[in-house]
């Protein structure tokens, strides 16, 4: 489902602190590794507005939770990159880290630690339907049903999202928590969906196919657009159970790949607002992703004058 050209992008997801360690070669277990560290805002929701605002859409607001430690910061962050931050200050519980160790060898591969803290808080309590008063398309992160208050606020965005007519996307964010919560209960809580933007591990583990084409027409059996993302094979866009289009990566030269499929989705997302059909917002969307992993960090350049 599309709609036309205009309106705003209201992603709901998480709004992370991360750490990121760039380390070359395998950790040196019980000693020390050198590293280059930084800290960085991030959070897969936080990440996708971001790039959505770098890809052109005008009017991107993110809804998340955060803590007293460093709300003020992401806030800051946030619309320094033409986000319109809505976020709830948690008093009780600090602003979730992730700790990224980032292999500077070939691949650029990452390892995540995750303490989603005040993310995890995110319910039914911190939404209105008025969020969606001039949305067009309503982004959901994955993360937000990997915890019991956030996932309870996933029904009630999508009734509220279904009844003003407004497409709604969803990440998968995470094959490992995936596990964890189980494929028949995630499928559950995504009915309704319009996009499903895996990637290619959280595509084939929904399905039990070993197969990313195979995997990627299964879930669009399930979902009416499936966007596989597939890091340096492209992306497979899938409808009514068949692949559609196989789009190749944008060539990149890997620095750290923390936020590339968050790149390609908010730029997937931003041109799916600007008119664009699946296969050339997947075309963005590499384009993006491409950019993304030749910087550190999951976030774009700062927004200029211009919005890029």
């Amino acid at each position: 489902m599309t709609t036309g050209p205009g309106g705003a992008l209201l992603v709901v997801g998480d709004v992370i602190t991360d750490v990121v360690a760039r380390h070359r070669g395998p950790l040196a277990s019980g000693t020390d590794t050198a590293a280059s560290i930084r800290r960085l805002p991030g959070g897969a929701g936080a990440n996708v507005a971001c790039w959505a605002a770098y890809g052109g859409c005008r009017d991107v607001r993110l809804l998340g939770r955060v803590g007293t430690d460093a709300a003020d910061w992401h806030e800051r962050e946030l619309a320094d990159r033409g986000v319109r931050p809505l976020l709830v200050v948690d008093d009780a519980a600090p602003t979730g880290t992730v700790i990224c160790l980032v292999d500077t060898g070939d691949s650029a591969e990452r390892t995540f630690l995750t303490d989603s803290g005040a993310s995890l808080r995110l319910g039914p309590g911190d939404w209105s339907d008025t969020l969606l008063d001039g949305v067009a398309r309503l982004h959901l992160s994955g993360y937000l049903l990997f915890s019991k208050p956030s996932r309870a606020l996933v029904p009630i965005a999508l009734a509220a999202a279904r009844a003003r007519g407004v497409p709604v996307s969803l990440d998968p964010a995470s094959a490992g928590f995936l596990t964890e919560l189980g494929v028949d209960r995630f499928l559950d809580l995504v009915e309704g969906v319009d996009v499903l933007l895996p990637s290619r591990d959280e595509a084939c583990l929904l399905t039990g196919l070993p197969d990313a084409a195979d995997a990627a027409a299964k879930l669009s059996r399930l979902v009416p657009l499936v966007v596989s993302k597939q890091g340096a094979e492209g992306a497979l866009v899938a409808r009514s159970g068949t692949v559609s289009a196989r789009v190749p990566a944008a060539p990149a030269s890997p620095r750290d790949s923390t936020g590339a499929g968050d790149a390609f989705t908010g730029a997937f997302l931003a041109a799916l607002l600007a008119g664009a059909g699946p296969e050339e917002a997947a075309v963005a969307g590499c384009r993006a992703g491409a950019r993304a992993v030749e910087q550190v960090g999951g976030r774009p350049p700062r927004a200029t004058a211009d919005g890029r």
